[in-house]
């Protein structure tokens, strides 16, 4: 167990490295913007403009081998970099972070120059953002800061911001809004509804997923609220969903039911597995290629209801052991699951007897107290990632809402499908290969 345990972690680590998910050293935030003194006034910097100055610093910034506590902070988990930039978007399977933001956004133009100024506009502030910095411009005080400027003095804290696009980008009504319903990805559809969901209206499928991760709340948050400010007059917001989820280092994560959650992820925890499962396949059009599709479910759990259940009756729906997180009949968590061995109606072994794998990327999430049933409104927010999601995860779910034991305790209440095209590269904006080919 020792030697899969440190392959897993190995593994992970050479996927950080390889994919745009990986970190480097970071720069705080106030850092950053003596950077952009030296540039001189605003962080108003392309890719490279940037960099330059970056390397400038670095010959002055402590280093772990001259020690200090400077030095300490940057090596820190906190201040850790991902790169905006790279084959695929970071935020797919980069290690979790530990917050999470959900928005989808409808967009409210029908203006193609209008959207793409705001793809760019956005790209500009991902860019920064990820890097550690605030896009401080000396605007005069008469007017509104461009940041809001709640992460200054904050660390970078692995902050990945990913992109999506939803069926009603591609064609609405009929209509192909932004010339782009051509070159819509081969398996993008909305999610068929389930006989047991219970969608709610004000949870509607979004034009522009964005899932926005990291590992300081606040970082997380200021990245969010800017991508609204900034889309204010082009793109209008749906809504906001806001998650946690936290676990010692290189343990599987347990969701709000105590339960481990995405321990089947290490069955393809290799550069060859995310070929298999999550990367889009060559059918796909060139924008897609180094991208995948998210699967979002919101699902409310019955927090009360499952509390009243015994241990026993909790294993059972999940045929797994609670403490251990390993499958009925074997005694470490990553053992090989025998559907045999489990409940006919347990939630692990219906996954595995669908024969389908997708990279799960759940978070936890609370909203405070339903004021219909005094009840805690709380549960999870479902992510996952996969190449193809009408072979993987569609059939999957269709097992699961017909015959899951875990149908008892649950309530799915919103549902989306997204395109998340291939990772940027430095100088192109989000989605410009979609737009323009």
């Amino acid at each position: 167990m020792k030697n899969e345990e440190q392959d897993r972690q190995q593994s992970a680590e050479k996927g950080d490295a390889a994919t745009g998910g990986g970190g480097s050293k970071g720069y705080t935030r106030r850092e950053m913007l003596k950077m952009s003194a030296v540039a001189g006034g605003g962080i108003a910097l392309g890719a490279s403009g940037l960099g330059a100055i970056m390397k400038m610093f670095q010959s002055s910034t402590p280093t772990e081998a001259q020690g200090g506590a400077a030095a300490a902070s940057e090596s820190s988990i906190s201040n850790e970099r991902l790169d905006f930039y790279g084959e695929h978007q970071a935020g797919i399977i980069t290690p979790q972070q530990t917050y999470m933001y959900l928005v989808g956004f409808k967009v409210t133009t029908e203006d193609r120059a209008e959207l793409i100024e705001l793809l760019r506009d956005w790209t500009r502030f991902c860019d920064l953002s990820t890097s550690g910095a605030s896009a401080v411009e000396a605007s005069g005080r008469l007017l509104p800061p461009s940041d809001s400027g709640e992460s200054v003095d904050l660390p970078a804290a692995k902050l990945s911001v990913t992109f999506g696009f939803g069926p009603s980008f591609f064609s609405q009504g009929g209509s192909d809004r932004f010339g782009a319903a051509a070159r819509a990805p081969k398996y993008l559809s909305d999610i068929p509804r389930m006989p047991k969901d219970r969608l709610e209206e004000s949870l509607p499928s979004a034009d522009i997923c964005v899932q926005i991760c990291a590992d300081d709340q606040q970082v997380a948050f200021h990245a969010a609220r800017n991508l609204i400010r900034i889309g204010a007059f082009t793109a209008s917001v749906l809504w906001m969903e806001e998650g946690f989820i936290s676990s010692p280092p290189g343990n599987t994560p347990r969701n709000l039911f105590g339960f481990k959650d995405g321990t089947a992820n290490s069955l393809h925890d290799s550069a060859s597995g995310y070929d298999d499962i999550v990367w889009a396949g060559r059918e796909e059009p060139g924008w897609m290629q180094g991208g995948s599709y998210l699967a979002y479910r919101k699902i409310r759990m019955l927090l009360e209801v499952w509390d009243r259940s015994s241990l026993k009756d909790q294993e059972d729906t999940f045929g797994r052991y609670k403490a251990s997180g390993a499958a009925y009949g074997k005694t470490g968590e990553f053992d090989t699951v025998d559907p045999a061995q489990l409940p006919a109606d347990s939630h692990v072994g219906l996954a595995k007897k669908s024969g389908m794998q997708i990279h799960r990327r759940a978070y936890s999430y609370t909203g405070g107290i339903d004021a219909r049933t005094g009840n805690v409104d709380a549960g999870l927010l479902f992510l996952s990632y996969q190449r193809n999601p009408q072979e993987q995860f569609i059939p999957m779910l269709r097992i699961m809402s017909q015959m899951d034991k875990l149908n008892e305790y649950t309530s799915h209440i919103a549902s989306g499908l997204f395109a998340c095209p291939g990772g940027w590269k430095p100088g192109e904006y989000v989605g410009q290969r979609l737009l323009e080919g």
